[in-house]
């Protein structure tokens, strides 16, 4: 049997630069930085432009983000720290909308995931990428240490989007607490007195779960009748059986969860057992998803109209004009009950 040889190395290919483009477009370095950077004038003729461009295009050269970075002070990248959090379909459809958004204006927006650490050591991995822009999504990394890291480094404009501002950034203030006072406000009214709180089981949610479950407690304080009943529950159908045992075991006639993910399980578990929605418990969720309309009961919800995405876009992008702009702070979440058949 004889072995067969190992395949030659693959040659190294370097990349082409713009020495190469000017001498196959037979102009200088100079012309061809004015041309593929774009800039306005008449120095160089549309012909001459265009034999350029050619040149770039024949041999695969591509501008080096950094080195223009360097040249012009700004990276074009607008850097968006993802929370450690299980995210939803909301999320994710607003970040797609904000990075459409943010490419229309010139930007670039790069989701950088959790580093696993925060304060001055999560500033410090961001600023190495050296950023136009900083915006923290529900990220727990962003406080004042990471946002002075940045500072230092040169990253001027830092946006926290979040429950409350972070000192020496902008903010985008998302008052959750209103989504569970709003559902506890309506089960109230309906006559409700004992009211389960469905609270996910993933840690990573507590941030905007906690507050919702203030809010509820402020409802009841402020109505001066009911009772509040927490319940932790995994996104699980054999935890949502053995949940309903619980649920009816405290005489729960009012419920508010986490979102609609959260209200489906419930709801489907209920009925499984014969509770009634929403004759024995009347049922809210939160989100105002897709898969609360196709519940029957027709789920009733708290819809969350958060600040368009191009807002924000053009919110970073005027910050990113004016770096010196002292922090601003900004209303980034409006929660408003929408009834329908489940409570």
């Amino acid at each position: 049997m004889t072995s067969m040889a190992p395949p030659p190395p693959r040659p190294v290919r370097t990349p082409p630069t713009s020495s190469d483009v000017a001498r196959a477009a037979g102009v200088s370095r100079a012309t061809v930085s004015y041309v593929l950077n774009n800039t306005e004038g008449g120095r160089v003729g549309e012909a001459t432009r265009e034999r350029v461009r050619a040149a770039a295009r024949q041999l695969g050269y591509v501008p080096h983000a950094s080195a223009r970075a360097l040249r012009s002070g700004r990276s074009g990248i607008v850097l968006l720290t993802a929370p450690a959090v299980t995210v939803g379909q909301l999320f994710a459809r607003a970040f797609s909308e904000l990075q459409q958004a943010l490419s229309e204006l010139g930007h670039t927006a790069v989701l950088y995931g959790p580093t696993g650490t925060r304060g001055a050591a999560a500033g410090r991995s961001w600023a190495e990428l050296r950023p136009d822009a900083v915006l923290s999504l529900m990220d727990d990394s962003l406080d004042e240490d990471a946002v002075a890291v940045l500072h230092q480094a040169g990253v001027e404009v830092v946006l926290g989007f979040g429950p409350a501002p972070v000192a020496g950034a902008h903010a985008l203030v998302t008052d959750e607490e209103q989504v569970g006072f709003h559902a506890a406000t309506h089960l109230l009214a309906t006559g409700r007195r004992t009211l389960g709180v469905i609270m996910p089981a993933d840690s990573s949610l507590r941030g905007f779960a906690e507050p919702r479950l203030a809010g509820v407690e402020r409802a009841v304080r402020a109505h001066g009748a009911g009772t509040v009943v927490r319940h932790d529950l995994a996104l699980d159908e054999e935890a949502a059986r053995r949940w309903v045992q619980q649920c009816t075991a405290d005489g729960v006639d009012g419920l508010y969860a986490y979102n609609d993910e959260y209200a489906a399980l419930a709801v489907r578990a209920l009925q499984d057992s014969g509770v009634r929605v929403p004759e024995d418990i009347a049922v809210v969720g939160a989100d105002d998803l897709l898969i609360g309309r196709l519940l029957r009961p027709r789920l009733t919800t708290i819809r969350l109209d958060y600040m368009p995405s191009r807002e924000i876009a053009e919110l970073l992008d005027r910050l990113i004009g004016a770096p010196q702009t002292p922090p601003e702070t900004h209303d980034m979440l409006r929660a408003r009950l929408v009834v329908r058949e489940s409570a």
